[in-house]
């Protein structure tokens, strides 16, 4: 029994190899082709897509000015032409417009509404007021 233990079974026995690279390298060398293929697939169907859209283009007008060649931004005309609602003409400006205005109105004086004596103060001042005075509070109706 103790030589069973120390040198095992005879009819078992255990793996010498866990994992070929034969196998794997081929399957890597077979993505590349296909993915090669599929690549040169795609690009030779966006070729082929683009020249069937270039040959049924109407003729362009000579009297008409030829178009920008960068349209991602519109120029300043095609901006007023455009109805409403427009696109943003640039985006980033745009929202450092907003930005900017935003943090004017947080940090400044100004009337709400000067009929009825409605006025905004700087945010910082107002947490000041809130801390000195604490939170408004209504009064409680007194039960009969």
């Amino acid at each position: 029994m103790s030589d069973e233990i120390r040198h095992g079974h005879a009819e078992t026995e255990f793996e010498r190899e866990d994992l070929r690279a034969r196998p794997i390298l081929m399957f890597l060398f077979w993505l590349a082709v296909a993915i090669a293929v599929l690549a040169a697939g795609l690009r030779g169907a966006y070729v082929l897509m683009d020249r069937f859209e270039r040959d049924r283009q109407p003729e362009v007008n000579p009297l008409k000015p030829a178009p920008k060649a960068d349209t991602r931004e519109a120029s300043e005309p095609d901006t007023r032409v455009f109805p409403e609602p427009r696109l943003e003409v640039t985006e980033g400006g745009q929202l450092d417009k907003d930005l900017a205005k935003e943090e004017d109105r947080l940090n400044s004086y100004g009337w709400v509404d000067e009929k009825a004596g409605t006025v905004h103060i700087p945010i910082e001042r107002a947490m000041h007021l809130v801390a000195e005075r604490g939170l408004p509070v209504r009064p409680q109706e007194q039960k009969k």
